[in-house]
């Protein structure tokens, strides 16, 4: 979404808990009904490999992720995963515990305004040997995206207690 110039913050938050959400303010997920797959659209981007929208139809002119499995793949390996999408106006919840659908996709109504997608997962303790997300390392990493995205705002937070890391937070990468 930010390099097809539809979006321009994203926001990385390390929760207390030891999860991760990502917001952006893009588009959403078209959030129809996908009859190839029998299913709604965001439950095919999170449950189906090789589902991302730059893949058949012409979806995404501006390619920059893997092949489609990025979103299915961390929910695979999460022991839970928050989906909150929205788009054209409404806004819609999905939710995900080691790779199953516990939530189904619900529409929640009108967006108020909102528009993009906002996803929290925690990684799986079962599958990892640790699950502590180093704030150094994703700083570097959001430095080098935003030196290679110019005029995307990203936000790195970090709610965890100031033993961990991250008193002291820029506000812009």
């Amino acid at each position: 979404e930010a390099m097809a110039g539809r979006c321009d913050t994203i926001t990385l938050t390390i929760h207390e808990d030891g999860s991760v959400s990502v917001q952006d303010n893009g588009r959403g997920v078209p959030s129809g009904f996908n009859a190839e797959e029998n299913r709604p659209t965001l439950e095919v981007v999170f449950m189906i490999l090789h589902a991302g929208g730059k893949f058949g139809g012409g979806g995404y002119k501006i390619s920059g992720g893997l092949h489609g499995v990025g979103a299915s793949v961390v929910n695979a390996l999460s022991e839970w995963m928050e989906v909150r999408n929205c788009h054209e106006g409404k806004a819609y919840t999905l939710r995900m515990e080691r790779g199953e659908i516990t939530r189904p996709f619900t529409c929640e109504g009108d967006s108020n305004g909102q528009h993009g997608l906002y996803v929290r997962f925690k990684p799986d303790d079962t599958i990892f040997e640790t699950t502590v997300f180093d704030y150094d390392t994703l700083l570097k990493r959001l430095r080098e995206q935003a030196f290679l995205n110019a005029g995307i705002y990203i936000k790195l937070r970090d709610e965890r207690d100031a033993d961990v890391q991250g008193a002291e937070l820029p506000q812009r990468l």
